[in-house]
């Protein structure tokens, strides 16, 4: 079986790594947008998706990389691009409307929407111990997040958990694009500035001003997520959804770490215990996987 190849192998760790380093990166984004005060969702939208842009931008003139669309796959941009400009925004609002561990597990649920769509588009083959250790890692979360769903009103709710099939969608189509031949920079490019194009109206009719402080954090903020999208779109094109999708919930750790040593937040037990279930369910994927791999 190809799967079984040393060097398939080799694609899943680094796919693994990138994952890794993409919820580095979007928690790191998180705790700039924070810092950067109340300014509207939009305009944090803007700047985050205009240093992607910028960036994939330098990394295609500095490889000589043309900005080529390959026959036949715009569709598949505008659907990841489409898919991921409404995961942001309906993210965005989420945050702004419900309290922040509620909008963040809602937005948890796009690993499994990806691991779903991967199934129905893609048709990779997802073994029922991998769905039942992914629903544990969500159940591990839940932990961590503590979302008090009594008090959610309805509208942000489900925006919010729209957000999280979006963006399941999104990934889905970035791992198509990849199989499909299409460089990370040219897929970041094309979905950041579809989404500035579509912001800009809101940011032009409902900008407010800003301090140099809060410029310079939304700057860092946006070079945090263009690192995350860099190395998302990466880790879909290295490796299927269903083996590595668990690991997107790392950020929840790195989240909770950051929010200690940079705003002193202090976890409960509750948390902790999160935590564990989370690291267990990752290395039983990945004890799973490599027995697999052995005796297929």
């Amino acid at each position: 079986m190809v799967e079984n190849h040393p060097d398939t192998r080799k694609q899943e760790y680094r796919g693994i790594a990138c994952l890794v380093l993409s919820a580095f990166c979007f928690a790191l984004m998180s705790m700039f947008v924070h810092l950067a005060g109340d300014l509207p969702s939009m305009q944090k939208s803007f700047f985050r998706n205009l240093v992607a842009a910028l960036a994939a931008v330098v990394l295609l003139l500095r490889a000589g990389e043309p900005f080529r669309i390959r026959r036949g796959n715009l569709p598949y941009f505008l659907m990841r691009s489409i898919f991921g400009t409404m995961g942001v925004l309906c993210n965005f609002y989420a945050v702004d409307h419900l309290v922040l561990a509620d909008a963040s597990i809602l937005n948890k649920m796009s690993p499994f929407f990806t691991v779903l769509f991967s199934w129905l588009i893609l048709k990779e083959k997802v073994m029922p111990i991998q769905l039942s250790l992914i629903f544990g890692a969500f159940l591990g979360s839940i932990f961590v997040v503590k979302p008090t769903f009594s008090n959610l009103a309805l509208v942000p709710s489900l925006l919010g958990f729209f957000g999280g099939i979006c963006a399941g969608a999104a990934y889905t189509m970035v791992r198509k694009l990849g199989e499909a031949g299409e460089k990370g920079p040219v897929i970041v490019l094309f979905f950041s500035v579809f989404s500035c194009v579509v912001v800009l109206p809101w940011l032009i009719f409902d900008y407010h001003p800003m301090t140099w402080q809060q410029m310079g954090i939304l700057l860092l903020a946006g070079c945090a997520a263009a690192g995350g999208q860099f190395a998302i779109t990466a880790a879909y094109r290295y490796a299927p959804a269903s083996r590595i999708s668990i690991y997107d919930y790392s950020q929840l750790i790195f989240s909770t770490m950051l929010g200690f040593f940079i705003f002193g937040q202090v976890p409960d037990g509750w948390s902790f215990l999160g935590y564990g279930i989370i690291c267990l369910m990752a290395i039983f994927m990945f004890v799973y996987n490599n027995r697999k791999e052995k005796c297929p």
